[in-house]
């Protein structure tokens, strides 16, 4: 994906993919996330994000939902643990009217008392909702036991007691705080970044209040937030009983920051092992060889300073012990024997295809793209990347290997 950068003297971040599409695809990514709440925030972040929606000077929250779907365009928001994204699609020739609408809400809400009270029970449903799908909610409790209560370790809609007392005051505080030009990023695919467009960004300002010169950002070394298995502050292992139909398991460590050297190989290596393919090792060893399990997956994460590597299945109950044997077996054998040359060329061949096919859906593309201009400043081609790929060797993920898959830095979360 070919791009262009811009600083604008707000010091707003600007990055552009060019595109002959009719259809634009842009928005803000900014530098705030469940990782920049204080103690007591937990969850505000993305209340904010809610919030944001509920009115402008200029609008009321109707009014926002209905601007761009006027006109066949999509609104959107989400929240992450480093960032939030506001982003919207649509026709080339409508641009103007998402370029104003996303500035609106991003910068110039104003928070309304009565629509954040009413907002309040939406995303408690939210959470309910969240409560009820173990599936999802043992990603959140095992990234919280894996960082040792770090703020990268809270569940990102925060709890329902959090939600119910978070006022207008508060929803301000973290919006001056955070939602500023120099600490986001504008992104957009497709249309034209002419100087009208250029001139309204430039005209974004910081909101009233502090600077920014408070903004705290928690750092998490992995060094500071491991936890081994013999400390007190959690367990290798951890069972939890939810009177679930089928056991939910997680296994996995802390791994590799976004910009760590081994990064790239740790992704060839988890799709070596349960990446989407169907050929993915784990998903030929538990489900096509034995039948044990629906959905097998490992995941990595890559965070500013740290990261986390895991695995995740359902099982039937009895079917738990066998299924986590025969993990870890496909484990121990990265450890113990390199790839073999075919073996190490066909999962590079794998993953080239699977980026060049995810590249060309471009609004993720772009989301994807921006997020690395946001933390890092710059963004790598998908001839780079590839280039990257080819240099990765065999010995390189069997150290990996060794190094992550240690069972004494393995944490176990079991839902049954």
């Amino acid at each position: 994906m070919n791009y262009s950068t811009k600083t604008l003297d707000n010091g707003l971040r600007i990055i552009h993919c060019p595109s002959d599409s009719q259809v634009v695809y842009c928005g803000f990514q900014i530098s705030a996330g469940t990782r920049h709440e204080q103690s007591g925030e937990e969850g505000l972040a993305h209340f904010v994000e809610h919030t944001t929606f509920k009115g402008t000077q200029r609008r009321k929250a109707l009014q926002i939902i209905q601007t761009l779907e006027r006109v066949g365009g999509e609104l959107n928001a989400y929240t992450n643990k480093e960032e939030t994204v506001y982003y919207a699609a649509c026709l080339a020739e409508n641009l103007p009217i998402a370029l104003d609408i996303l500035t609106d809400i991003v910068f110039h809400s104003i928070y309304p008392e009565q629509e954040i009270e009413k907002e309040k029970e939406v995303i408690v449903e939210e959470i309910e909702s969240y409560n009820d799908s173990p599936a999802e909610l043992i990603f959140d409790e095992f990234e919280n036991i894996l960082f040792q209560h770090h703020p990268l370790g809270h569940n990102i809609l925060g709890t329902i007691e959090n939600v119910r007392r978070f006022t207008a005051a508060d929803v301000r505080r973290f919006a001056s705080r955070y939602y500023r030009p120099e600490n986001a990023v504008f992104f957009m695919s497709g249309g034209a970044l002419d100087k009208r467009i250029l001139n309204e960004l430039n005209r974004i300002h910081g909101r009233n209040g502090n600077n920014g010169q408070d903004r705290l950002y928690v750092n998490c070394q992995p060094s500071t937030v491991h936890c081994q298995p013999s400390t007190v502050h959690c367990q290798p292992s951890t069972v939890k009983s939810l009177n679930t139909h089928q056991s939910h398991v997680m296994i996995g460590a802390q791994a590799f920051a976004r910009n760590h050297p081994d990064r790239l190989a740790l992704y060839l290596l988890n799709n070596i092992l349960g990446g989407p393919g169907l050929s993915a090792r784990l998903n030929i060893s538990l489900r096509e060889r034995r039948g044990l399990v629906y959905t097998v997956e490992s995941n990595m994460v890559a965070y500013s300073d740290t990261g986390l590597w895991a695995v995740y299945f359902g099982c039937d109950h009895e079917d738990t012990d066998r299924c986590l044997r025969l993990v870890k077996k496909e484990l121990q054998k990265l450890k113990e024997k390199p790839l073999s040359p075919r073996q190490l060329a066909q999962a590079k061949r794998q993953l080239k295809g699977q980026i060049g096919i995810a590249s060309d859906h471009r609004e993720n593309a772009m989301l994807d793209t921006a997020k690395a201009f946001l933390h890092d400043g710059l963004v790598k081609t998908i001839p780079q990347i590839y280039t990257e790929i080819d240099a990765i060797t065999a010995d390189q993920l069997q150290r990996i290997a060794q190094t992550l898959f240690d069972d004494n830095k393995m944490q176990t979360l079991v839902y049954r």
